[in-house]
């Protein structure tokens, strides 16, 4: 039987679980701050008069304000030069004023009137009425078609250099938020291990995970949760209806959670009972795979480079090529923060050169179709020396946490 699989229950691994955050440290408003600077610096390089941020991850990585996107715009200006302002609904001004950790002026808008010629009437009041307007990548194409009808003199264009920018390295204050919540998700995957039985079923397994999250830390719990067993783990993102554990079947599990918005994200993937040759070839091509992209990770390498690097592997033992199956039919990570999925990617075509603080998934999954799936995550930063795993890669098929190794 696979090592620290199976042989407990939901129970006692939920009993044995405690609050891990004790420690954790939330951003600071003199941090936000910095980040408005910056954002304000990479502006004038970029001779962009202002950037309209969008609610979302955006507003709150500059100004601390947790709002999400509807119909109703609701965002906040950042001008190249002064200070920022918000535009909302009027009627949610005073609620939108106890969220701002970083203050500002507040632009409310009645509902029949326009919020796009608020953002015009705003810019004019601070001299802009022509020149460049980067506009949040994530806004709706409402908001930036609004905004160019009732501002035509404006160019509006693309704010990615202004919030990737800023947002693509991470802080230190941001490297610890993303190592605790991948600490508590570690610990949560060996947990899940141990209850896992014959028949228990991918709900009873999301339940336990979500609960656990919450027992480690997480408020919210799991911020997602794949769970696969068999030939369904063939299946990257899941199957419509998923089939119950059964003796020497895969089992995948890929969760997360956030700790003060900033996002875990972790893959372990295992054999319940006894894995045959194939499943251990196949794991041990993956988790080589996995370090040849590690290996690849050094600064000033384009983030294409990686991908290709555990690509290559790939090739090497006859898989692929490219995103051919039996093979990696996916880029090998993505960027990670207070966005699951964020930029840069490594993927072939992202020539951005890493730099410290960089944060990256590194999954280079194996699909087998027909067969099984294999995906070990874990993440990495930058450091100036080279990259750093937040958690340790998985030890071996038959070991997978390493606990032997302790």
């Amino acid at each position: 039987m696979t090592i620290g699989v199976g042989g407990s229950t939901a129970k006692i691994e939920l009993e044995k679980l405690v609050d891990m955050t004790g420690q954790v440290q939330a951003i600071t408003e003199a941090e936000l701050k910095q980040r408005i600077a910056k954002a304000q610096t990479i502006m004038a390089e970029n001779n962009i008069a202002a950037t309209y941020i969008d609610a979302g991850t955006n507003l709150y990585y500059f100004t601390g304000t947790r709002w999400y996107a509807s119909e109703r715009m609701v965002g906040a200006i950042i001008p190249q030069q002064g200070e920022i302002k918000y535009i909302t609904p009027f009627f949610e001004v005073n609620t939108l004023s106890q969220y701002m950790t970083i203050k500002g002026e507040i632009k409310g808008w009645q509902e029949h009137e326009s919020p796009y010629h608020l953002v015009q009437q705003t810019l004019a009041e601070v001299g802009i009425t022509s020149g460049r307007l980067a506009i949040d990548e994530s806004a709706a194409f409402f908001i930036a078609d609004g905004i160019k009808k009732a501002a035509p003199d404006l160019e509006l264009v693309d704010a990615k250099c202004v919030t990737a920018g800023c947002r693509a390295e991470k802080s230190d204050a941001e490297i610890a938020l993303l190592q605790q919540a991948k600490d508590m998700t570690i610990e949560v995957h060996k947990a899940v291990a141990r209850i896992l039985h014959v028949g228990i079923t991918t709900q009873e397994v999301t339940s336990f995970i979500d609960q656990a999250h919450r027992k480690v830390g997480a408020p919210a719990g799991s911020y997602f949760c794949i769970v696969l067993f068999g030939e369904d783990s063939s299946y990257p993102h899941g199957v419509k209806s998923p089939k119950t554990l059964e003796n020497n079947d895969i089992v995948l599990i890929d969760t997360g959670c956030q700790v003060e918005g900033y996002n875990s994200d972790i893959t372990r993937t295992y054999v319940f009972g006894e894995p045959n040759q194939r499943q251990r070839d196949m794991w041990q091509i993956e988790k080589l795979a996995q370090k040849a992209a590690f290996d690849a990770a050094k600064i000033g390498v384009a983030c294409g480079d990686v991908d290709v690097a555990a690509r290559d592997y790939l090739a090497s033992q006859d898989l692929g090529p490219d995103y051919q199956t039996p093979g990696c039919p996916h880029r090998t990570g993505h960027g990670v923060g207070l966005d699951i999925h964020e930029w840069p990617y490594l993927v072939r075509s992202d020539r951005t050169p890493l730099t410290k603080g960089m944060c990256f998934s590194n999954e280079p999954m194996l699909v087998i179709p027909n067969e099984f799936g294999i995906r070990l995550e874990d993440h990495f930063y930058m450091t100036d020396t080279g990259a750093k795993w937040f958690t340790e890669p998985s030890y071996s098929i038959d070991d997978p946490f390493g606990y032997q190794q302790a």
